[in-house]
């Protein structure tokens, strides 16, 4: 049997400095910058980008459009219409085979669905976990087919009376009704799939189950807990997307750091302040780099879970201190690529980055027309 293709993609929310995480040399033999050096021990696993982005200017808004790649501007902050997110376009392929169709983790407003509404990201860990591999009681479990069965009931009636009202309503009504009645078609989908698992065993682990949620400052502790829970869902093949919004605003409790997340990325050049952010995102590299390794120690037949999980690393921000969307700080690691060390395109005139998406796309075994053509070169990863 073929193991599946994976997809894990995490956003940061501000910025990587770039004197410390992109080298100053392109290709395969460049020194490793800073951050990096944490990263070495699976240096041919992995591919930096420099000179990618969207080509917007949002400031922090443009978290919305980190996965879809849709300008800001075009999106309004009190009816947001935005594009669908590069994980849930994976998930509308795949996520039938699997448990859970998507895992949208963390924070941020970085997962949107075909018709451009937000998907809330589960940001309790220890529910997620329950969700996942935690079996109810049979009193549970009953209820849970239960309430799939009169979610389907409802569904059939309201599909019902939409199309009977699709003769007797004008044009534009009838195109509203059929993106609705598109939503029911989803959801009964979601429903069938729902009615399958509930009634199949989840996975069992030897793995203990965690009993706190880290707050703010416990910043390394929370990233590692997600980062876990993660690796388990792939492992176990309860989901092939994942999609996780990581970072703090606060002060991380981390040695040396004594000022927030959010003071120290917006340092003015202050030599202090950017040593303080350098202990916060060497560390966060760091405990990303944990994370490859477990895939990597990781096999399923003849490859490791890392050769068949692509991951990417971004933030919507390349400079956090003046708020610039620009040369964004991009890393892809594992899948079926032929990594490029460090692959450095113009830093003014940037490369689009939904032209890596679709190369992620196509890992993933589907077409990309939904993100549009690629529009240039990334070398051969």
């Amino acid at each position: 049997m073929t193991q599946p293709p994976r997809m894990v993609l995490v956003g940061q929310p501000l910025g990587m400095y770039a004197p410390n995480f992109f080298p100053e040399q392109a290709g395969r033999k460049y020194e490793p910058s800073r951050y990096l050096k944490a990263l070495q021990p699976l240096r041919d696993q992995f591919t930096v980008f420099s000179g990618m982005s969207h080509r917007y200017a949002a400031g922090h808004f443009a978290e919305v459009g980190l996965l879809t790649g849709v300008a800001p501007e075009f999106i309004r902050e009190r009816d947001i219409k935005n594009g669908i997110s590069l994980d849930q376009e994976v998930a509308s392929h795949v996520g039938n085979q699997t448990r859970f169709s998507s895992l949208v983790l963390g924070g941020g407003d970085v997962a949107w669905n075909r018709r451009g509404v937000r998907i809330p990201a589960e940001q309790r860990a220890t529910q997620v976990f329950k969700k996942l591999f935690i079996a109810g009681t049979p009193e549970e479990m009953s209820r849970e087919v239960q309430r799939v069965r009169d979610g389907r009931s409802i569904l059939d009636d309201v599909g019902g009376q939409i199309k009977s009202l699709n003769g007797k309503v004008s044009s534009n009504d009838r195109q509203r009704l059929d993106l609705f009645l598109s939503s029911v078609r989803e959801a009964e989908q979601h429903l069938q799939q729902d009615e399958h698992w509930s009634t199949t065993p989840k996975p069992k682990l030897e793995y203990k189950t965690p009993t706190s949620d880290f707050g703010g400052p416990e910043l390394l502790q929370r990233s590692r807990q997600w980062y876990d829970i993660v690796h388990l869902a792939l492992q176990t093949d309860s989901t092939r997307v994942v999609s996780l919004f990581l970072g703090t605003q606060e002060r991380p409790e981390i040695d040396g750091v004594n000022i927030g997340h959010h003071d120290a990325s917006h340092h003015g050049q202050d030599p202090a302040k950017l040593e303080q952010l350098a202990l916060i995102e060497e560390a966060e590299v760091k405990v990303f780099g944990e994370f490859l390794t477990k895939l990597k120690a990781s096999t399923e037949g003849d490859h490791t879970l890392l050769e068949r999980t692509a991951v990417f690393y971004a933030s919507n921000l390349g400079n956090s201190s003046s708020h610039d969307n620009h040369n964004l700080p991009v890393l892809l690691a594992g899948g079926a690529f032929k990594h490029q060390g460090h692959v450095a395109f113009d830093r003014e005139n940037n490369m689009l980055l939904s032209n890596l998406f679709v190369r992620m796309l196509h890992h993933m075994n589907i077409e990309a027309k939904s993100f549009g053509a690629s529009t240039g070169v990334i070398g051969e990863v």
